[in-house]
């Protein structure tokens, strides 16, 4: 990460935000401070893989497409970088997919989960983001959310053995057992 993070006093811009460029730290714009966190663990990634592969079949039938850890812009200056983003066409060469394009958007919690259940959600209900996921990797379990006026309201919940019925943006069932880890290798 560059020094010139730490020596910037005053709020960031969006334009300083992109400026920074690709890094390996997982670094997030809202409204002029930087929300700066390492790099996701090996299980976070992991996860965000294996959902992706999940969900991608369903994904294509529905012409949309699906990123793991992209920039997002909410609004000016609020760009967070979520796990997984589910979309509609974009420009693949634009650093940023606008909330426009943004079909449903998801949170593999961490160590600091208050940040996804709280923070961002309400951020995404407030950018009009109509699905948001959040898994949870202990379980592991997945709770998909429906933007219901200004808030999020619970349309479905499922751990390992448990089917998540997906009606919109996409049409899918998830048993988040596909997310366990060692899931596929030999042995395991």
């Amino acid at each position: 990460m560059s020094v010139a993070i730490f020596e910037h006093h005053e709020p960031w811009t969006e334009e300083e935000f992109l400026a920074l460029g690709e890094t390996s730290d997982r670094i997030e714009l809202f409204d002029g401070s930087l929300l700066v966190s390492p790099s996701p663990t090996p299980l976070h990634q992991h996860l965000s893989r294996l959902l992706a592969n999940a969900l991608e079949p369903a994904v294509e039938v529905a012409g949309l497409e699906i990123y793991l850890m992209v920039n997002v812009r909410l609004r000016p200056n609020r760009i967070p970088i979520p796990d997984l983003v589910i979309t509609q066409p974009i420009d693949l060469t634009d650093p940023v997919i606008d909330v426009a394009d943004v079909e449903l958007i998801c949170e593999i919690t961490s160590s600091n989960p208050g940040t996804d259940r709280i923070m961002k959600m309400n951020y995404y209900a407030d950018a009009g983001i109509r699905w948001y996921l959040i898994v949870e990797p202990k379980a592991p379990t997945a709770t998909l959310y429906r933007l219901d006026r200004e808030h999020y309201i619970e349309e479905a919940a499922a751990q390992p053995g448990q089917i998540l019925h997906f009606a919109a943006p996409i049409q899918t069932d998830l048993d988040p057992a596909v997310l366990l880890p060692g899931r596929g290798r030999s042995g395991a």
